[in-house]
């Protein structure tokens, strides 16, 4: 298990920064027909691209904020399995949650555990008092994790895009 860059630990789980080293399973997991359908296409179709996701969005976010998306390993053999983390958004008052597994680790109760110590981790090490979450409409599993997590429904917004109407939730930490 590479402890590297670990920054939120559970029984099962490591949730570390990303590294350069990362791209093939970026590349891997950014292109999954249900990220593609739920999140959107990040233009990442070639190992440099998940190179530049990397240093653009959690690097940088790090860098700037303290916090970003992690990359989430499994303890047992290292395996990368998603990613889940704190995002601050420029279109959004709050810092928000958000989350991504590849298909083969859903249903076994990561997405949970990884964001339930995510939640933890942004009020006890940052200090963050409320936390929000965004889904499209359709997004099913996200918004029965959002549940089991303590998040509510509180209204549609349209992000700065203006490209879909997304549901925002939201709790206090």
């Amino acid at each position: 298990m590479s402890q590297a860059g670990a920054v939120i630990a559970t029984p099962r789980l490591v949730l570390r920064l990303f590294t350069l080293d990362d791209a093939a399973f970026v590349l891997e997991l950014v292109n999954d027909p249900d990220w593609l359908r739920f999140i959107g296409n990040k233009q990442v179709a070639t190992l440099d691209d998940a190179r530049r996701y990397i240093r653009n969005g959690p690097q940088t976010m790090y860098e700037d904020c303290g916090f970003c998306l992690y990359l989430v390993e499994r303890c047992a053999d290292g395996m990368p399995i998603g990613m889940c983390g704190l995002i601050q958004r420029d279109a959004l008052d709050d810092v928000d949650i958000g989350f991504a597994f590849l298909p083969q680790y859903r249903g076994q109760g990561y997405a949970y555990e990884a964001a339930a110590a995510t939640l933890a981790y942004a009020r006890d090490a940052i200090g963050l008092r409320r936390l929000v979450a965004i889904t499209v409409p359709d997004n099913e599993r996200s918004m029965s994790l959002l549940g089991k997590l303590g998040l509510s429904f509180e209204r549609m917004i349209v992000l700065d895009d203006g490209k879909q109407a997304l549901k925002l939730f939201g709790t206090r930490l």
